[in-house]
């Protein structure tokens, strides 16, 4: 039996975020008698997905960040797991910072040198933040052999605008698991969560950081309840500001109508559960959780700066500037609300014409890494 060729994906962590969801889309879709991932992460600890992966037959290489050991070290320790297996490629997915694991893979002559970026925002601002940007982005053209991205905003953010051949890669979802998510996936939640029927349900889905504003979603639902009583928020996630957030939430008095669920692995039965989907993220690089929410076919209120990308034209979502106040976000919630949810044939015709079904994208991937389809 041929041995499986091995992927080489280089991500920060392998917990529940956006880009993790989606790797991990295309991982359990491969024939993986023919393609295998491995990883490498910077978390110390075990990852949402770590077991997952060992179990698909892939392996985890867990190494300190650029940030704890520095670029000598962290090449040192890039270049010392691409040697343990003979890679056909390496899939760096840590934006600003893959051109590190793209030089190492050159140094280990790996042909396939992928550089994919998921973001459309760099945190460090003034001339100190534009001159180090400018140096990894420099890092990465002499580095990589293909330039990757979730969409056309992200893909300027990392490379920029001078950069040509970015290929943009969808962001694909399993429309199925969402579209036969039990129909009674809404009682079977309130009621493990102890919630009235009688509730309005807003949900939120996203690591607790900055990028994701829950600080301004807590003050969306403080007004939102005066006017209605009845909204009750679910967040879902974990991250370093989930502390921060839950503390908020007590100083506004919000403790009735805010529940931390953590890390969920029922995703499709939560977005049943909603009656809106609210995404007031400051940045987003693309937002697969925003697909998400319309293949289970949920009402969605948006911050206007996440991609348009995501809008696959279901007549779900609504964009609001995140400037506005909170009145118009409260407004603009209760007209959601109102929203005609369409049938699941639509939604599945939607999400195929525009690619977003992740069996589409999974050939995407694999000719990245110059292998034939699986």
């Amino acid at each position: 039996m041929d041995v499986p060729k091995r992927v080489l994906h280089v991500v920060s962590s392998m917990d529940r975020g956006g880009a993790e969801t989606l790797i991990m889309n295309v991982y359990r879709h491969l024939d993986r008698q023919k393609v295998q991932f491995d990883f490498i992460t910077h978390s110390d600890k075990t990852d949402d997905f770590d077991q997952e992966i060992i179990e698909l037959g892939g392996n985890v290489y867990k190494i300190p960040s650029l940030g704890t050991s520095g670029p000598i070290r962290y090449l040192r320790d890039l270049i010392k797991v691409m040697s343990l297996n003979k890679y056909v490629a390496v899939h760096a997915h840590t934006d600003f910072q893959s051109g590190f694991p793209a030089l190492a893979a050159k140094i280990c002559k790996i042909n396939h040198r992928i550089c994919h970026s998921h973001s459309n925002n760099w945190m460090k601002k003034g001339f100190k933040g534009y001159v180090i940007l400018k140096a990894l982005q420099l890092l990465i053209k002499i580095s990589a052999t293909k330039l990757c991205s979730c969409s056309e905003e992200a893909a300027t953010f990392l490379f920029g605008k001078h950069f040509n051949k970015v290929e943009i890669l969808k962001n694909g979802v399993n429309i199925n698991e969402f579209l036969q998510a039990e129909t009674d996936s809404r009682e079977r939640v309130l009621e493990e969560l102890s919630i009235p029927s009688s509730s309005k349900i807003i949900g939120h889905i996203g690591r607790f950081s900055e990028s994701k504003n829950h600080l301004f979603l807590l003050k969306v639902l403080k007004k939102m309840i005066k006017r209605d009583p009845n909204f009750i928020v679910l967040l879902v996630g974990e991250g370093p500001l989930r502390h921060t957030i839950e503390l908020e939430a007590e100083r506004l008095n919000l403790q009735k109508h805010v529940k931390f669920l953590g890390v969920r692995s029922d995703i499709p039965k939560l977005m049943k559960t909603f009656d809106i989907f609210l995404f007031p993220s400051k940045f987003e690089g693309f937002g697969i959780v925003l697909l998400e929410a319309q293949c289970a076919g949920t009402p969605c209120l948006v911050a206007n700066n996440v991609p348009k990308a995501t809008d696959m034209g279901l007549g779900l979502v609504t964009y609001l500037p995140i400037e506005d106040s909170e009145d118009k976000w409260c407004d603009s919630l209760l007209h959601s609300l109102s929203i005609k949810k369409p049938n699941r044939n639509i939604i599945f015709k939607n999400v195929s014409n525009l690619g977003f079904d992740i069996k589409d994208n999974v050939n995407e991937w694999i000719k990245l890494y110059g292998l034939g389809s699986t």
